[in-house]
C-alpha cells in the first residue's frame, strides 16, 4: 500500500515538473474570447432544466437534510439493560471504534460487572476509565476484561477511553 502511494506521488510530481519546465502550464496559457459587438460577456445565461430534474434535486436535498436531522438530533444511542447472573448484573460491551452498547442500564445497590471485549487495536481504546468509581483499566486486545463495581446512588455515570474521545454511560435506576 505504501509503495502504491509512493508511485502515484512520484508520477504526479513528475507531471508537475514537466508542466513547469515546458512553460505551458494551463494557468500560464492565454485564452482569447471572441470579440463581437453583439455579445455581452458580463451576463448570466439561463440554463433550462426539465421540471422533473428540479423536483428530483429538491427532493434529494430535502431527504439529505432530513437524514442529518435524524442522525444528529433524533437518533438515540443503543442501550442495553443488564442481565442478572448469581446476583451480579452483567453486560458485555464490544470495543470496536467506540462502545457497543454505549448506554447500559443497571439497578442501584447491586454489584455490576461490565465485560469489555476489545477488537479495536488503536491506542485510544486500550484503556477504559470510570471516573465516578475511581476505576481505570487496561483492555487486552481480543480478550474480555471484566470491571466490577457497585453503584449506590441512581444517576448517570460516564465511562470513556483513556483520551476521553469515546464515551458511554452507565444509567443507574
Amino acid at each position: 500500500m505504501l509503495i502504491k502511494k509512493a508511485v502515484i506521488g512520484s508520477l504526479v510530481s513528475l507531471g508537475f515538473a514537466f508542466a513547469v519546465a515546458s512553460g505551458k502550464a494551463d494557468s500560464q496559457m492565454t485564452h482569447s474570447m471572441p470579440s463581437s459587438e453583439n455579445s455581452q460577456t458580463n451576463q448570466f445565461y439561463r440554463i433550462e432544466q426539465p421540471l422533473w430534474v428540479k423536483g428530483a434535486v429538491t427532493a434529494g436535498g430535502l431527504g439529505l437534510i432530513g437524514l442529518e436531522i435524524w442522525w444528529f438530533l433524533l437518533s438515540k444511542p443503543k442501550s442495553q439493560k443488564a442481565k442478572t447472573y448469581q446476583s451480579i448484573q452483567e453486560v458485555t460491551i464490544t470495543v470496536d471504534g467506540g462502545y457497543e452498547p454505549s448506554r447500559v442500564v443497571v439497578n442501584a445497590g447491586q454489584p455490576v460487572r461490565l465485560k469489555f471485549l476489545r477488537h479495536d487495536p488503536s491506542g485510544c481504546l486500550e484503556q477504559v476509565v470510570l471516573p465516578d468509581f475511581h476505576i481505570a483499566s487496561y483492555l487486552e486486545l481480543n480478550q474480555v476484561t471484566p470491571i466490577e463495581f457497585t453503584p449506590q446512588q441512581p444517576g448517570q455515570y460516564t465511562f470513556a477511553c483513556g483520551m476521553n474521545m469515546f464515551r458511554g454511560v452507565v444509567e443507574v435506576r
